[in-house]
């Protein structure tokens, strides 16, 4: 549960998660325990669980719901009048005491399971049956006894049982969301940049719009990507209005950071003229949903000091004792283009007008929302506005883009984000990762789902201004196989790499400057034909939706391997009768070829210590025969990292 039941646990549909509780009774009666699942409707189902450790009287199952909507789940602990009888019986029988009384006995708990538990007439077959085979007394003792304790009774009692004394625990909160909530590819683009030319004659820039940024869509639909994600399409303030790599004077060409938002054009409610109209953006939305992509919009609560908001509600905003406007801070970087706002002066206002924002881009087809610096809003303004819109739209997604402090990280995801950035970008070294992702995987998962970002457009970190191509394969193929939903930002195919002096960032950064990546010339035939890492998240995208397993979060499990520099993981996932199996091998540090050992724990891949099993490398294809202990090669003469799927064990 978290924060005692206070908020919901969450879950997508089909995902399956373990309940456990500590269950116990006074004497020697035995008891059990049942999880009772409530669905959206308020019909009730349960589920049996089994005692794990009988010394620590702990007691788990494993569930899953069917279909979204809010469901409540408890615990019962209750007396079991079968079970207590089983254990006596075998022990007297068997001693010849009190043959006949128990034999009775048992006869008549079987009866009260028939007459007080809702069965069908097949399903009390089975019991009456054993009624009468304990009361038979042409029989010998022993095979009275055995009629009461068939396999075929134990089953029956186990899904349809007698239980006396139930003693519930408390309904726990349990939202269950749409499968995209949890498992997806994201590619980030400026739209203003796709399709964006420049006049060598005239020196100056024409933006790209959105029907340029939508042809582009074929291209990203095709590498396997789910979300396209745009960065904010607002109007772009000129007062303060930033120049390229960040400078506080922009020149009169200039585009500004779109983050920067607001003009006398118009303020969250508008797209930039230079992009287009509303017609244009829903032509765009409406391309994406042909390609198979959804749209997320950056929900960017900033506003340039020429936005809309300013003159006519400057309660909004935060005054200085000199009568001025705040500007954004985190020093020691300044924002001189931005205001935050205040929700302290008018909160109801400002929420009823941020409401009324969200829902125009609802209703022009906008399914995901990004939201830039979510920490630095109050929470329960974020908890309200998501449940606010879930209300009458439960398919809208949010992102919290919070790189600060872990406990406003796991509360933003506990008051409703359904998704959250993570410090993946500054984990490197392989007890880092282990340490980290098995946070995340493991009691995080109940309410934080992370999404892996190798690079944004705000974060190139030394490792990555530092790393070659192995290393950029290396980061996308760990963020696409670590967690279910990871995301590329534009150009990250054609490895750019180069700082900003003195910033973890880009030199020449997208926010504040068009950006021609001229993408015809990686297409085969031109200029740079081969020299994209296109083809290869493309490969990665297909090996995600071809392999469930990769789609879950908390079957994550790692390995050994004797270089502590490789990281070995596996995720596995039943489908019907099949178990989908995948391990990743990957070189940590693929500037040297890396030769060593790794050790398999076989239980997590649903195999025995002894068994071998054919290992098919998804990334070249090659087979190999593994098992417990296996020899692996990964670096610059091979690949930086082995995807591996388990197809048969001998």
């Amino acid at each position: 549960m978290v924060d005692g039941g206070e908020r919901p646990v969450k879950s997508v549909v089909d995902e399956e998660f373990e309940v456990t509780a500590t269950v116990f009774r006074e004497g020697h009666d035995a008891v059990n325990a049942t999880v009772v699942l409530t669905d959206p409707a308020g019909r009730a189902s349960r589920a049996p669980m089994t005692r794990v450790n009988a010394g620590l009287d702990a007691w788990a199952v494993t569930v899953c719901a069917d279909r979204p909507g809010r469901w409540t789940y408890r615990v019962e602990g209750w007396s079991d009048p079968y079970g207590t009888w089983h254990h006596d019986a075998v022990i007297k029988v068997g001693a010849g005491v009190d043959v006949e009384l128990m034999l009775e006995e048992g006869a008549r708990v079987l009866e009260r399971a028939v007459a007080e538990v809702d069965r069908t007439a097949e399903q009390a077959a089975v019991l009456e049956e054993a009624v009468t085979g304990l009361r038979d007394r042409r029989n010998a003792p022993e095979v009275r006894l055995g009629a009461g304790v068939t396999q075929a009774v134990r089953h029956e009692l186990t899904e349809r049982p007698l239980r006396d004394h139930v003693s519930p625990g408390t309904d726990l909160p349990w939202l269950v969301e749409r499968d995209r909530a949890l498992h997806g590819a994201w590619y980030e683009m400026f739209p203003r940049s796709e399709g964006a030319t420049f006049d060598e004659t005239t020196g100056l820039w024409t933006s790209g719009t959105f029907r340029t940024a939508a042809q582009r869509l074929t291209a990203v639909a095709a590498m396997g990507f789910d979300v396209v994600y745009l960065t904010p399409v607002h109007p772009i303030g000129r007062v303060n209005r930033k120049g390229r790599n960040n400078s506080l004077e922009a020149g009169p060409h200039d585009p500004g950071s779109p983050y920067g938002i607001g003009s006398s054009e118009g303020g969250h409610d508008a797209v930039h003229p230079d992009l287009g109209t509303f017609d244009d953006f829903d032509a765009f939305v409406a391309r994406a949903g042909e390609l198979g992509l959804e749209v997320a919009l950056d929900l960017a609560l900033n506003c340039a000091p020429d936005h809309p908001w300013v003159s006519k509600h400057p309660e909004w905003f935060t005054t200085r004792a000199d009568g001025t406007i705040a500007y954004a801070e985190n020093p020691p970087k300044k924002y001189q283009d931005i205001y935050p706002l205040n929700f302290d002066n008018d909160p109801e206002g400002l929420y009823a007008e941020l409401r009324r924002i969200v829902q125009v881009w609802i209703d022009h087809g906008v399914t995901i929302f990004r939201v830039d610096n979510p920490h630095t809003k109050p929470l329960e303004f974020w908890e309200r506005l998501i449940a606010d819109v879930a209300e009458t739209h439960p398919e809208i997604i949010w992102l919290a883009e919070a790189f600060t402090r872990p406990p406003m990280m796991h509360t933003l995801a506990k008051v409703g984000f359904q998704q959250s950035y993570t410090y993946y970008a500054w984990r490197h070294d392989r007890a880092e990762l282990e340490e980290y992702c098995t946070e995340l995987a493991g009691p995080a998962a109940a309410y934080m789902r992370p999404s892996f970002w190798p690079t944004t457009h705000d974060i190139l970190t030394p490792f990555m201004q530092r790393g070659g191509v192995d290393v950029w394969k290396m980061r996308a193929a760990l963020a696409a196989t670590l967690v279910p939903t990871y995301g590329i930002y534009a150009g990250y195919e054609l490895i750019e790499n180069v700082p900003r002096p003195g910033a973890e960032e880009q030199i020449d950064n997208e926010k504040y400057e068009y950006k021609n990546r001229r993408w015809e010339d990686y297409e085969p035939g031109g200029p740079r034909e081969g020299q994209s890492l296109a083809p290869y998240l493309t490969r990665l995208n297909e090996i995600r939706r071809a392999h469930p397993a990769l789609h879950r979060l908390r079957n994550l499990r790692f390995h050994r391997a004797d270089d502590p520099d490789v990281l070995v993981f596996s995720k596995s996932r039943r489908i019907y009768d099949r178990d989908d199996v995948v391990i990743v091998v990957a070189n940590l540090d693929p500037s040297v070829t890396r030769d060593t050992w790794v050790h398999l724990t076989m239980p997590d891949l649903g195999l025995g210590w002894e068994e071998g099993f054919v290992a098919h490398d998804l990334i070249t294809g090659q087979h190999w025969n593994w098992g417990e202990h296996a020899f692996v090669r990964v670096g610059p003469d091979t690949e930086p990292v082995h995807i591996i799927r388990v197809l048969s064990s001998f």
